[in-house]
């Protein structure tokens, strides 16, 4: 089985909000949680970058504390589990880590908010060893744009191309998910080592603003970058993207409240958990004037065979020293339906199999391209902060 290193995963954020930061309970499957160690095994896990994601529209000092509490959760997470994860700062660490059978687990910050416009907070973070950190969630920063509002930068300020420059100065990977196409393309005209995408699909494929267009995409083999490839649906599939914006459109014209898409709740004090809801995007199907179009427009479901065929877009672009995998697991509900936890990458690999990839080809995907970017950033480094 291919060892997967995958560039993003969300369980901290979930058992921050869920489980009162605990990290208790993930030796056994604890619904609706994508992610627990037996599902790591069985989807063949060799390393993660755990994301310490908080909310955008926080304050940013406010996000700085919230995301230094994120950091210690996974500490202590890999703490609690000594036998199954090992913390990891260099290329070295994971390799040392695969090679005695356990998950090496990185940092990646998800949110250029997190460093409240602070050279120092982006040092002290490489301190505790964040190994990336994405430009901008879905809100802008005072210095870049996001993907997913309307520009105000035009792409990057002379401040965020300095970050980008300090970034790499001190080894870590500028991760590019979540921008606009504009601020994109600055960063990799500063950037000297690799940047990464670290969850994010190909635009040509589904027209989604989270994803990447190929003119960004053509220019990663010059700057050693790698994408890695998400399964969230309404990036995979342009039938969920499209059914999404219809739904949309039609609960604003029956003019109903604001839609509040999210996951299922947190369980209840004494709840077990098999009895919270498994989904809930939101309970469209509760409000009586919105069930005739439901009934006449069945959501889509994405499939892993859409999600192979943004690898192979991103392989016929980029080339196949350029792609990977981060799935976003839980980050996201909308998940297809055959790739719907972390023990399901081996689908991936069957259906590209099947396909006619060749075992180096997948290893280049599933972890050989991801460490290459990361040996890469370590060497261009000018001063090495990551622990020993």
């Amino acid at each position: 089985m291919n060892s997967i290193i995958d560039g993003h995963n969300d369980l901290p954020m979930r058992l921050r909000e869920w489980h009162g930061s605990g990290v208790a309970g993930l030796e056994r499957e604890r619904p609706p949680l994508h992610t627990d160690l037996p599902r790591l095994r069985a989807g063949g896990v060799g390393g993660q970058f755990w994301s310490v994601y908080v909310p955008s529209d926080l304050p940013e000092a406010v996000a700085v504390t919230h995301t230094l509490e994120q950091i210690d959760l996974v500490h202590r997470m890999v703490a609690a589990y000594p036998d199954d994860l090992a913390m990891a700062y260099t290329s070295a660490d994971v390799e040392w880590a695969l090679e005695r059978g356990r998950i090496a687990s990185l940092l990646g910050v998800e949110g250029g908010h997190c460093l409240a416009g602070s050279a120092g907070v982006l040092r002290t973070l490489a301190r505790l060893g964040v190994r990336y950190v994405t430009l901008t969630h879905n809100h802008h920063t005072s210095w870049a744009d996001s993907a997913t509002q309307d520009p105000v930068h035009g792409g990057l300020t002379a401040e965020g191309r300095a970050i980008v420059r300090e970034m790499q100065r001190v080894g870590i990977l500028v991760d590019l998910s979540h921008v606009s196409a504009d601020t994109m393309r600055d960063a990799l005209d500063e950037a000297a080592a690799p940047v990464i995408f670290s969850h994010s699909g190909a635009r040509a494929v589904t027209d989604h603003p989270r994803n990447v267009p190929d003119d960004v995409l053509e220019r990663l083999p010059e700057n050693g970058g790698v994408l890695m490839l998400t399964f969230v649906s309404l990036f995979v599939s342009a039938a969920a993207r499209d059914w999404q914006l219809a739904a949309d459109a039609e609960w604003s014209r029956l003019g109903l409240p604001p839609l509040e898409f999210g996951w299922p709740r947190a369980p209840r004090p004494g709840e077990p958990e098999s009895q919270v809801p498994v989904l809930r995007v939101v309970d469209q199907a509760a409000e009586p004037a919105f069930q005739p179009w439901l009934a006449a427009n069945p959501k889509p479901a994405a499939t892993v065979a859409q999600v192979a065929d943004h690898v192979e877009h991103a392989r016929e672009v980029a080339g196949i020293d350029h792609i990977g995998i981060g799935g976003d697991f839980d980050g996201t509900p909308e998940v297809p339906a055959d790739l719907q936890d972390v023990s399901a990458y081996p689908r991936l690999f069957a259906e590209l199999t099947k396909r006619g990839w060749t075992e180096p080809d997948l290893d280049r995907l599933a972890n050989r391209n991801i460490m290459r970017a990361l040996r890469d950033a370590e060497e261009h480094a000018e001063e090495h902060l990551w622990p020993r």
